[in-house]
C-alpha cells in the first residue's frame, strides 16, 4: 500500500532554522538558568556555597548526615560527636535503671553519689569496651543490654574512625581572595581585576581559573531573564602558585563591561562568579573552590598595594591582601 501522500510531502519537507533556538543552543549558562531574578541574593556565597535552598526533599536527603559531618568545621564535628555520646550513654543509663539497676554488682557502692550516675559510668565504660569491673551485670537482662551496647559502641567508634579519616584525607583548597574587587587602569585600558593567594605551605599547581558574569537583562517583551558572560582573563592558568595572583580582565570592546557604569552594573544585579581548580601536589588530588564579587564589591578607581615584603627571604603579608589604593582611570 502506497504511503499517505500529506505524511510523504511533511517528511520530504526541508526544515526551517528557527533563530530562536540557535540562540538557545549558543546561549551560555552556567547552571543556574534564567529564571532567577531575585536581586536581594546572590547566586554563590563568599563561602563557595551554592545560594539555593531546596524544599519538600524527603527527610534523608535533606539531612545529609555524611556530607554535613564531612564538610563542617571541627568545632561543630566534635560538638556532635560529644554530644552523641553523652546520648548515647545517657540513654542506656536510663536502660539500666527501668531494667533494675540493683542487678548491677557494685551498684550500691557509695563511691559514686545515686544510681543514675552509676548506670551511666557502667555504659560509657562498656561503649567503649574498657571495662573496669567495678560494676558488672548480675542478670540476663542486664547482660543482654550489656552486650547489645557492646555491639553499639563497636559500630559508632568504627563510623567515627571513618569520619576521622575522611576529614583528614579529604583535600581542601585554602584559598583566601580579596575582600573586594577593583576597576583599575591596565595598560592602555582599564580592567577588572581581584587577588587571590594559597594561606597555607601546601603546594598547589597546575592551577585554572574560569569567571563568568550574571546579571539581569530585558527581553523584548520587557520580562527580565538572567545572562551569562564569560570574562576573557589575561591569564586564567599558571603551573605554580606560591604567591599571590592578580586576575586581571582588560575591558576592551569585546568586553561585557565594556561602556558599564556602577549604576548599570547595579540596575542589572551584576554578579562575577569565579571557580578555581587545581592540583594539591601533598594529596596528589584535585581541590576546587567557589567565590563570587557582586556590583556593590567593586571598588572603582583603586588598584592593589603590593603584599611583598622586602627582606633577605621574600615574603608575603597576607594582612595587606585587601589593601587598596585610589587611582585615575584610563
Amino acid at each position: 500500500m502506497n504511503p499517505n501522500p500529506t505524511k510523504r510531502r511533511l517528511f520530504n519537507k526541508a526544515p526551517k532554522s528557527s533563530q530562536l533556538v540557535e540562540q538557545e543552543e549558543r546561549r551560555s549558562d552556567l547552571g543556574f538558568g534564567t529564571k532567577l531574578t531575585d536581586s536581594s541574593s546572590r547566586l554563590v556565597n563568599q563561602n563557595g556555597t551554592i545560594n539555593i535552598a531546596r524544599v519538600n526533599g524527603t527527610l534523608w536527603d535533606r539531612l545529609n548526615i555524611y556530607n554535613r559531618l564531612i564538610t563542617m568545621s571541627w568545632v561543630h564535628f566534635f560538638f556532635w560527636l560529644l554530644a552523641a555520646y553523652v546520648f548515647t550513654n545517657t540513654l542506656f543509663a536510663g536502660i539500666y535503671m527501668l531494667a533494675d539497676a540493683r542487678t548491677l554488682i557494685g551498684i550500691d557502692d557509695k563511691i559514686l553519689n545515686g544510681p543514675f550516675w552509676k548506670c551511666f559510668f557502667f555504659s560509657s565504660q562498656t561503649l567503649t569496651t574498657v571495662g573496669y569491673g567495678h560494676i558488672s551485670p548480675n542478670s540476663f537482662l542486664t547482660s543482654s543490654i550489656a552486650a547489645f551496647e557492646s555491639m553499639i559502641g563497636l559500630l559508632a567508634f568504627a563510623l567515627a574512625t571513618g569520619l576521622l579519616y575522611g576529614r583528614f584525607s579529604r583535600p581542601v583548597a585554602h584559598i583566601r581572595f580579596s575582600r573586594q574587587s577593583v576597576f583599575a587602569p591596565y595598560l592602555d585600558v582599564n580592567a577588572w581585576m581581584f587577588r587571590l593567594i594559597n594561606t597555607r605551605d601546601n603546594q598547589l599547581v597546575n592551577l585554572e581559573i574560569t569567571v563568568s558574569m550574571s546579571r539581569l537583562e530585558p527581553k523584548p517583551d520587557g520580562t527580565l531573564y538572567r545572562r551569562y558572560y564569560g570574562l576573557n582573563l589575561e591569564r586564567n592558568k599558571v603551573a605554580f602558585f606560591p604567591a599571590n595572583w592578580t586576575l586581571v580582565h582588560p575591558i576592551t570592546e569585546k568586553s561585557p563591561l565594556y561602556g558599564c557604569t556602577p549604576e548599570e552594573l547595579e540596575q542589572s544585579d551584576a554578579e562575577f562568579l569565579i571557580s578555581l581548580q587545581a592540583l594539591d601536589d601533598t594529596f596528589v588530588q584535585s581541590v576546587h573552590t567557589r567565590f563570587s564579587y557582586r556590583y556593590d564589591e567593586i571598588l572603582w578607581g583603586h588598584k592593589f598595594r603590593p603584599i611583598y615584603i622586602d627582606d633577605q627571604q621574600t615574603k608575603i603579608d597576607l594582612n595587606k591582601l585587601d589593601e587598596t589604593e585610589e587611582v585615575e582611570l584610563n
